[in-house]
């Protein structure tokens, strides 16, 4: 078992949680259980498996935990993505939250590779 917290990937998904969190609360409240949760919920998804994926026992089974968290940064990506498109965030908050984003994936594709290897 690891300490998620120590690792860098889980930190910053952590901080893009939160980041998402700041962009979200001025969207719509018709959007309050469609697109605001979804894109809360896809953000969230990536820490919360890689801190759950630090709980197994096998590299196996941390590497799919991985995996599923790399899949929520993407539907992260386009929810962001499609706030943008449909004017609930500025450009530069879009720019902003694609930029973690896609620093966390690169992350978790370096840790996912990492990992497998050492399986």
């Amino acid at each position: 078992m690891k300490d998620y917290k120590n690792l860098i990937v889980w930190q910053k998904a952590h901080q893009l949680v939160l980041a998402v969190y700041e962009a979200t609360r001025s969207f719509l409240k018709d959007e309050q259980y469609n697109l605001t949760s979804q894109l809360r919920r896809a953000a969230a998804s990536s820490p919360t498996n890689i801190a759950e994926g630090c709980g197994k026992f096998t590299q196996i089974d941390f590497a799919r935990y991985l995996q599923i968290a790399q899949g929520s940064a993407q539907e992260g990506e386009y929810l962001s993505f499609r706030s943008y498109e449909l004017g609930y965030i500025k450009e530069d908050e879009y720019k902003n939250l694609n930029g973690m984003v896609n620093e966390v994936k690169a992350m978790l594709i370096s840790l996912i590779k990492k990992v497998r290897k050492e399986s």
